[in-house]
């Protein structure tokens, strides 16, 4: 049998030759390092040096032509070409790449001490400051600030305040219940006037503002997430009219010294007697008119019972509105949809007020 290079001599297959190999490794080096200023340049070069058809590539070709006894060490070469010519390809591209973060870090930086040239401002949600007003109004007038958890006992929520069993509110039409028995997401604020109650002794004078469920769709007048603040007070000698001028200044705070509010007898389990309050509306989406804002009354006096307090000594009045009610009428807005799907434009009309 014979062969090209027979008999053999590694310095006739020049590819293969030491030398000729690290001539490859030098000229590869040199253009990575001199050629290549940009990573993009360097890929560019890589089917030059390390592509199948680079000379180190074809160095591998020619070990078919050795004999038997030479083609191992003339591979072992060519490998370690190979790896030394992909060793300077990889560091000259971890070195560009580094390049690059340095540059791209001085490129994109930003002098966080200039001055802005736009100065958005914040805004709160209206509900929420609305919510700290009224309350700031009660505490001017000597009342405490309470709240209860809105995950409530059933009996805090309905069985206090003289809602029977078979009262229809305390259904999956009006109340959103949970797994857990004897608990229900609370449909109004009035619990907290509760655990007040049962903590507490007379004089009370407290106002409840939070969050409450019920099981209503959204529109234009309604939500299933709503927000309120009830009032209670309980004393010696306390009667409606305490209540129809606590009321009546409340208005004045609300919506201005010449604040307009009538009363219409109503029902409610857990007061009596019972009342419900209107204020005029001069910008309804459907003209001027009177429109419910609330209810109050005498507190009953098996609420009263309820919550370990003598009915035979103390009287009270309770009351609650709403606040999404009020900032309609306070600042004409006529949708319930502006106050809850998050529109940035809504909010930021209000600013900062507290």
């Amino acid at each position: 049998m014979s062969y090209r290079n027979d008999p053999y001599d590694p310095k006739q297959a020049a590819l293969l030759d030491p030398s000729s190999l690290e001539e490859l490794i030098k000229l590869a080096e040199v253009a990575f390092a001199e050629e290549a200023n940009t990573l993009d340049e360097l890929r560019a070069l890589k089917p030059v040096h390390l592509g199948d058809r680079a000379p180190v590539s074809l160095a591998r070709r020619e070990i078919g032509s050795l004999p038997p006894h030479a083609k191992s060490e003339a591979g072992k070469r060519v490998n370690a070409a190979r790896q030394t010519v992909q060793a300077a390809y990889d560091a000259r591209e971890a070195e560009l790449e580094a390049e690059l973060a340095a540059r791209i870090l001085v490129d994109e930086r930003v002098d966080v001490t200039l001055p802005w040239t736009r100065r958005p401002r914040g805004a709160r949600h209206p509900l929420t400051t609305l919510m700290e007003h009224m309350g700031d109004v009660f505490v001017g007038m000597g009342y405490d600030i309470v709240d209860g958890p809105q995950l409530e006992l059933e009996w805090a929520n309905f069985d206090a305040l003289n809602i029977g069993p078979d009262n229809p509110v305390r259904g999956a039409s009006d109340t959103f219940f949970v797994d857990l028995p004897g608990l229900v997401m609370r449909t109004h604020t009035s619990p907290g006037q509760v655990r007040t109650m049962l903590t507490r002794t007379p004089p009370i004078r407290v106002v409840s503002p939070g969050r409450a469920y019920r099981t209503d769709e959204l529109d234009a007048t309604h939500s299933p997430v709503f927000h309120q603040i009830e009032g209670l007070v309980i004393d010696e000698g306390i009667t409606m009219a305490h209540l129809r001028g606590t009321l009546d200044h409340f208005a004045k705070a609300m919506f201005g010294p010449d604040a307009r509010t009538r009363w219409r007898p109503h029902y409610f389990p857990f007061t009596e007697p019972s009342a419900e309050f209107d204020v005029w509306f001069a910008q309804h989406r459907d003209g001027p008119r009177w429109v419910e804002w609330g209810g109050c009354g005498m507190v009953n006096p098996k609420v009263l019972v309820a919550c370990g307090i003598d009915p035979a000594k103390y009287s009270g009045f309770a009351f609650g509105m709403g606040v999404e009610r009020t900032l309609m009428f306070r600042n004409g807005v006529s949708d319930m949809h502006d106050m809850v799907e998050g529109d940035v434009r809504f909010t930021t009309n209000f600013g900062m007020e507290s």
